[in-house]
């Protein structure tokens, strides 16, 4: 056909006709010529008009296990879902101001998708708008008691416990070293009070008898009796009392903003739902391109020795049992418990490895920090041994041991270690060793293990090693003979002191290992020099953050050496042991005080709770991960902390937060964050953050008892509209 000027001026005019009605109804040219048949793409909008910043989810179970895949809307209300695998999906839009609209049928896989337009649905009250809100704006409700009324007075006086010397000692039990380490408070299902108790006299009986309920009675009666049980179960029903009448929460989340609306979230279902997950792994933290689009391995803690594993390229679920060497083994089925509200009288949790952190190594091997028997070590282990580290400090007990799992063979080799292990994290040095975390009831020592060895030797008395922390209190810049904590300080001598490493961390800088310290209030961040011999030279410094900071559980080290924690103040903490004014070891060491400008405190998002006037939040992150080599593209060692109660992970970038909220089920809640590269250059598509769901508590969830827990993949592209 000829092309005439005449012919090139209508069709001009019809290029602009057809851009200004794409345009009128929020969508480009570009935009909509976008979807292929593995997209869905539209716009959102209500009887405001365009939703901007709220969230597109599309699931289906025509999967092997059930899938999720969660966008955000951009500034104009538009959406772009890509790459979702064949299939039929309900899509549905939820967000702040809203409640859920209505699920559409959509079918993907087989031709290019038209436009899926979406219609959201104005919340009708505030009280229906809060139900989608993150539990931390409910957890900040609770009433905390005054400053005044500590130290507790116990039975003589107000109830709290006299070992609740400040206020901030409960805070630090009520929050993240205490009820939130195991599940988040403020989710629908612990703001309400089940109805099987409504029968009590008052509400703080009904809370008493909450309590005892399921095999997790032992940790949630020792959280409040740390705290002073009567008064504080009264704070936790008034709570509860005053919710039921109504009362809704005096703060109102914002809508994802900027960079938050970037990311891709995609869900897929793993393990069972008596289950629940402590953390996952997917590749060697050292070198995040090791198990590129493999397998990532989850461990179940109390609840099964069944390890889930997912494959998230055939979005396959499965299980390998774990193994114990002593068929004797104490399993948690026997644990003590009252009859649950949601399980009935019969337990659902037995394991016997007790299986708490993974790590992979540079074979794709997964390591475990698990139970392999009972807790009475054997004889290398304890006093009289030739062992050299039980020369030093010998072992009588040791409560979980490692592992670990080579998915090419399908086996696991199981290693029994004097010391107990909680978290664990490889060197980068020659011999690949292991450093263990203790966890805060250890036996006051740092243990390892030397991979290499025992991969040439199989010998694991001789791959191991553990060395009490000594502070260089005499200042000589060399461990000599110590004193006990519970002795005066010596001039001449070292100290010993109590603390355990809760996390543990390598330092690519120096080799030293650190870790934090959440027994006490306000805490510590570790550092351990290991120096030639570890159980001999090994040199210890302890540094307490200053006010408001208290409580560090979980942290993480940047490639510069900076470490990162999470606090129960609610602040992300930084320490720069660089930013030291004076001198690092002598009599001051022994008191961490001595290096207050090495830190910085960050506020993290969410609010506070009334009447606390320092800076802070009522969030209860439980851990911190240091994205070292940019792997999600907001910078290298940008560290990200889980946000318990925000329903997210956050990332503190320059300064500022970015809050990645995980909207669907309401009450997402993880314990760690693994980043891995599939393909260098893959863009945003191949490179990846990934959390699993680490609650205790599934069924308190939105979904109940027939929850599963999930894998939760996280994806950063450069705009909301990005295929």
């Amino acid at each position: 056909m000829r092309i005439t000027t005449r012919r090139l001026v209508v069709f001009a005019a019809h290029f602009v006709a057809v851009t200004a009605a794409l345009l009128a109804i929020g969508q480009s040219p570009t935009f909509a010529q976008g979807a292929s048949s593995s997209d869905l793409a539209g716009t959102v909008t209500s009887a405001h008009g365009a939703e901007a910043g709220v969230w597109v989810i599309a699931e289906t179970t025509n999967l092997p296990t059930k899938f999720s895949k969660i966008v955000v809307t951009d500034d104009r209300g538009r959406y772009q879902i890509p790459d979702l695998p064949k299939g039929n999906y309900s899509v549905w839009v939820r967000g702040y101001g809203l409640v859920d609209s209505p699920k559409v049928s959509a079918s993907v896989g087989t031709k290019a998708s038209a436009p899926l337009d979406l219609r959201a649905v104005i919340a009708p009250s505030a009280a229906a708008a809060a139900e989608y809100y993150p539990s931390i704006y409910w957890f900040s409700m609770l009433k905390i008691p005054d400053k005044g009324e500590f130290p507790g007075t116990a039975d003589k006086g107000n109830g709290f416990n006299p070992n609740m010397l400040t206020q901030n000692h409960w805070l630090n039990n009520v929050k993240t070293n205490g009820c939130l380490s195991c599940h988040g408070l403020g989710t629908k299902g612990t703001r309400t009070v089940p109805k099987l108790f409504a029968h009590y006299a008052s509400s703080t009986d009904a809370w008493t008898r909450r309590i005892v309920s399921g095999q997790a009675m032992n940790n949630m009666v020792a959280a409040v009796e740390r705290m002073g049980a009567l008064p504080t179960l009264g704070l936790f029903a008034d709570w509860t009392d005053r919710i039921a009448k109504g009362e809704l929460p005096f703060a109102q989340p914002q809508r994802p903003q900027g960079v938050e609306r970037n990311v891709v979230l995609t869900l897929w279902d793993w393990s069972r739902n008596t289950a629940y997950l402590h953390d996952l792994i997917g590749t060697d933290k050292r070198k995040p391109t090791v198990n590129a689009n493999g397998k990532f391995y989850g461990t179940t803690e109390f609840s099964t020795d069944w390890l889930p594993i997912l494959d998230p390229m055939t979005h396959t679920a499965s299980e390998v049992f774990h193994p114990v060497r002593d068929p004797n083994t104490p399993s948690h089925a026997n644990d003590p418990m009252s009859p649950s509200p949601h399980w009935g009288d019969k337990p659902i949790w037995n394991s016997k490895t007790s299986n708490h952190n993974p790590m992979m190594d540079h074979l794709g091997r997964v390591w475990f920090t698990a139970r392999i028997r009972g807790f009475d070590n054997p004889a290398f282990c304890r006093k009289g041994s030739n062992h050299p580290s039980a020369k030093v400090f010998p072992m009588d007990r040791s409560t979980r041991h490692t592992s670990f799992y080579d998915p090419k063979s399908g086996k696991f080799s199981l290693i029994s270690t004097c010391f107990p292990t909680h978290h664990l994290s490889f060197g980068e040095d020659a011999d690949n060793t292991l450093w263990f975390s203790s966890g805060s009831g250890g036996n006051n020592v740092l243990g390892w293990v030397n991979s290499t060895v025992y991969d040439k030797t199989g010998d694991e008395a001789l791959a191991q090693g553990w060395t009490p922390f000594v502070i260089d209190a005499n200042g000589n810049g060399k461990r000599d003979e110590w004193v006990e904590p519970n002795q005066p300080t010596d001039a001449a001598k070292d100290k010993r002191v109590n603390v355990n490493l809760y996390s543990v961390a390598y330092n690519p800088v120096d080799a030293s290992i650190w870790g934090t310290a959440p027994a006490t209030t306000p805490g510590y961040v570790v550092r351990v020099a290991p120096g030639a011999d570890p159980t001999h030279t090994a040199l210890t410094e302890i540094y307490e953050p200053p006010a408001p900071g208290f409580g560090p559980r979980g942290g993480d080290i940047d490639r510069n050496g900076v470490f990162w924690a999470s606090l129960a103040s609610g602040h992300l903490a930084s320490f720069d042991r660089r930013k030291c004014k004076g001198p690092l070891s002598g009599p001051q060491a022994v008191t961490g005080k001595h290096c207050p400008e090495g830190w910085t405190l960050y506020p993290m998002p969410g609010p506070n709770f009334k009447g606390i006037t320092e800076s802070g939040s009522a969030e209860g992150s439980y851990y911190t991960w240091v994205d070292q080599f940019d792997i999600f593209g907001l910078g290298k060692n940008v560290p990200i902390a889980t946000g318990n109660l925000n329903d997210s992970i956050m990332a503190l970038v320059d300064g500022k937060w970015v809050n990645l909220r995980v909207p669907y089920p309401g009450g997402y809640y993880t314990k760690w964050v693994e980043g891995r590269i599939d393909d260098p250059n893959g863009g945003w598509k191949g490179k990846s953050l990934w959390t699993t769901t680490s609650t205790r508590a599934m069924f308190h969830l939105e979904g109940g008892t027939a929850n599963k827990p999930m894998v939760v993949r996280f994806q950063m592209r450069p705009d909301p509209l990005a295929r």
